[in-house]
């Protein structure tokens, strides 16, 4: 999996239990596999069609670093989907322990919103994974 982004748990995104709250968690994982997806098909013109059941295994607490993890699983005529995964660093032992997974599916549309195909060039790259 590719690293895609990284954020930092500040005391703004604490939910009632001392614990980041699940849909500031679903915003980061939508913006970097969003931003991921936009990279991938070389266009800003990327939409989220659908968010997979996100299965939150461990909390995140205020000063955790977060890295967002992505791969894509699917590559369709004007879709893709990616595999996404947050994990926690833990900078004295270097290592990650997974946070939450999900798998989201994002659409390329031209400026009236209407999904326009993902160019030939990159389709083909991810062939293998063409539905």
């Amino acid at each position: 999996m590719d690293l895609v982004s990284s954020q930092i748990c500040k005391t703004g995104d604490i939910g009632i239990y001392n614990n980041l709250f699940g849909g500031k968690m679903l915003a980061w994982l939508d913006e970097a596999g969003g931003t991921y997806a936009a990279s991938i098909c070389c266009t800003p013109n990327m939409i989220t069609l659908k968010m997979d059941e996100v299965v939150f295994k461990k909390p995140v607490k205020v000063n955790d670093h977060i890295r967002i993890y992505g791969e894509v699983k699917r590559m369709g005529r004007s879709s893709l989907t990616i595999n996404l995964e947050a994990r926690r660093f833990n900078f004295s032992a270097h290592n990650e322990q997974l946070v939450c997974s999900t798998t989201i599916t994002f659409v390329r549309i031209d400026e009236y919103g209407q999904a326009v195909p993902i160019s030939e060039e990159i389709r083909n790259k991810y062939k293998h994974l063409q539905q």
